[in-house]
């Protein structure tokens, strides 16, 4: 028995992707998974915060996000 098929939802683009109510596409920072003492606390700091994505992959990314605003 097969499946029907339909539209799916991307899932590793689901766990590194946020849709803003406004429909922004917010990213976190790479780099703070390891090698942090090396970093200084100013730096490790802005890593934790989130970013918003270029305007250019913005479209491509809600692609792959068929059930987001």
């Amino acid at each position: 028995m097969r499946r029907p098929k339909g539209i799916k939802t991307k899932k590793s683009v689901a766990k590194r992707f946020k849709i803003t109510a406004t429909g922004k596409v917010m990213r976190s920072r790479a780099g703070k998974r390891h090698l942090l003492s090396g970093k200084s606390p100013k730096r490790r700091r802005s890593l934790g915060t989130s970013k918003l994505v270029d305007k250019t992959d913005v479209y491509r990314i809600k692609q792959c996000l068929p059930f987001t605003r």
